[in-house]
């Protein structure tokens, strides 16, 4: 419950003027708060500049936690196929950073069946030590049982932060993990870092539909856990030469055990480039106007062996399926060339692509906020544009 200590309350209206759901109104220069409305949230909290706010827990509902107990950094690596997943290296790249400043080891859980050779790659990419449960009966991916493994893992190694992919499989079983450990869970961040005074986990990501960023912490419960989509962070350079330490972890082999039975698995069939590892991404936004437009997006993708993507507003309109969309409800690029054709640049769409390394954007409003993410900017229509960027490359390549 919010309380307000109304000793120290001097009826500035700060609390007021920063709440985003009208809970706090000031009355006879004092805060009052209407708890049906009030989120905890806690910004009046960090606002208010007398100290008069506070979210209390009832005394029963709190646990006392030595957070001193709990070291390290992990990554929870994503084996599926017969293969590690880039996510997992894109994971440790990040993670060494975080890491590095809190003086820990950084460590990776390898979770399957014959995931032992693995292990050398995840040093490779920056791990220090590797914590693998290797058993025929996590051959396949069941929520139960990893998330009985990884819950038993934790709780006998205690690392204060794990960083794990927002994939289909890390949303399936993540989430558990943490309801278990009774701790926070912070989804789809595109940035980490850490506050080295309390170690605290800076996890940001997009809120209230992406209008604005968020920098959520956990700082009474351990471990800190967030997932990351895939293409958000950079993967190191392999390093051959780095050492690490394999530790091969004994399951109860009752933590196996699961009503599930996985019956089939099939690969969807997928048709040109993949938008997801693609080079070079053509991107179709409100700004082409019309469904017939797209052939010059479609086009110029095709002459750069690039793929096709798109901003939500061009597959709410049904121009394109939905398997194109990038950004926050879409998937997440980090091509090494971009082209957004008509896309204005909200923030919902920048987090799916902001990781490019060159970005082009072509907008004939001068102020749209593509501008501000773009490495370079044509104003222009790009319906007139379009075409003469498709006949300068056709005339480069003698088409």
């Amino acid at each position: 419950m919010l309380k307000i200590d109304k000793d120290k309350c001097t009826g500035c209206g700060e609390c007021e003027e920063v709440c985003a759901f009208g809970a706090i109104s000031i009355k006879d220069d004092v805060a009052e708060i209407d708890h049906d409305t009030c989120t905890l949230c806690g910004t009046c909290v960090d606002t208010c500049p007398s100290g008069a706010l506070e979210i209390e827990s009832k005394k029963e509902e709190q646990k006392i936690l030595d957070k001193d107990n709990w070291r390290g950094v992990w990554v929870i690596a994503e084996f599926r196929s017969g293969r590690l997943f880039p996510v997992t290296f894109e994971l440790l790249g990040c993670a060494r950073k975080l890491a590095d400043k809190l003086d820990v080891p950084l460590s990776a859980v390898l979770i399957g069946n014959n995931v032992k050779d693995f292990a050398s790659e995840l040093i490779k990419y920056g791990a220090d030590q590797i914590y693998i449960v290797d058993h025929p009966n996590l051959a396949q991916f069941l929520e139960i049982p990893y998330t009985n493994v990884l819950v038993e893992l934790i709780k006998r190694y205690k690392p204060e932060i794990i960083l794990a992919g927002a994939t289909a499989q890390g949303r399936s079983y993540i989430p558990a993990v943490a309801t278990i450990l009774e701790t926070g869970l912070t989804a789809d961040c595109t940035e980490l870092d850490v506050r080295i005074e309390d170690r605290a986990l800076l996890q940001t990501r997009p809120a209230f539909g992406g209008n604005l960023l968020a920098t959520i912490v956990c700082p009474n419960h351990r471990p800190q856990m967030a997932t990351v989509r895939p293409h958000v962070m950079k993967a190191l350079e392999p390093d051959d030469s780095r050492e690490g330490e394999i530790i091969e972890v004994k399951i109860d082999e009752s933590l196996f055990e699961t009503s599930t039975k996985l019956l089939e698995s099939t690969v969807e069939e997928q048709t040109g480039v993949d938008l997801a590892n693609a080079d070079i991404i053509i991107t179709a936004g409100r700004g082409m106007e019309s469904k017939e437009n797209l052939s010059l997006v479609e086009e110029l993708a095709k002459l750069l062996d690039g793929a096709v993507g798109a901003t939500r507003a061009v597959t709410d309109a049904g121009w394109l399926s939905e398997r194109h969309q990038i950004g926050q409800t879409g998937k997440t690029v980090s091509p090494k060339l971009y082209v957004g054709c008509g896309v204005s640049g909200a923030i919902q769409h920048i987090v799916g692509m902001k990781g490019s390394d060159i970005i082009v954007a072509i907008n004939k409003d001068p102020d749209a906020p593509i501008f501000d993410v773009s490495t370079y900017g044509i104003v222009g229509d790009v319906k007139e544009v379009l075409p003469k960027l498709i006949e300068k490359i056709k005339k480069e390549k003698g088409l």
